[in-house]
């Protein structure tokens, strides 16, 4: 039986088959991303940065629960605080996790406003 040919990978994607650790890693982020609140502040960083005060007046979320949520994605890697002063500003720590989040929210509009999918 002939061996299926892959297609190309997307632009920025990596060419070899993930391995059971890299599912398990992809599988963290996924659950990260499960959280509204955690998923609409990488939404907001997706764009640039932001201090907890803009995140929070953003989001809606209170000061301390965005801290709270900020300190998980940190410890996952998921963003990374510079000082600016007195002040963390953070920022999303890749563009592979910009593009997912971004991705994301376009099937999901696709999902909730009935617009035609699209390859």
């Amino acid at each position: 039986m002939p061996e299926r040919e892959r297609p190309a990978p997307a632009n920025g994607l990596h060419h070899d088959p993930p391995s059971g650790e890299q599912f398990a890693a992809a599988a963290s982020v996924f659950a990260l991303l499960a959280d509204q609140t955690r998923l609409h502040l990488l939404w907001v960083l997706a764009e640039g940065e932001a201090d907890v005060t803009a995140l929070a007046a953003t989001t809606g979320a209170a000061r301390t629960a965005v801290s709270q949520h900020l300190a998980k994605l940190r410890l996952a890697g998921l963003v990374q605080p510079r000082r600016e002063g007195r002040r963390a500003v953070y920022s999303l720590t890749d563009g592979h996790l910009r593009r997912l989040v971004l991705e994301a929210l376009s099937r999901a509009d696709h999902q909730v406003t009935g617009k035609p999918w699209h390859a």
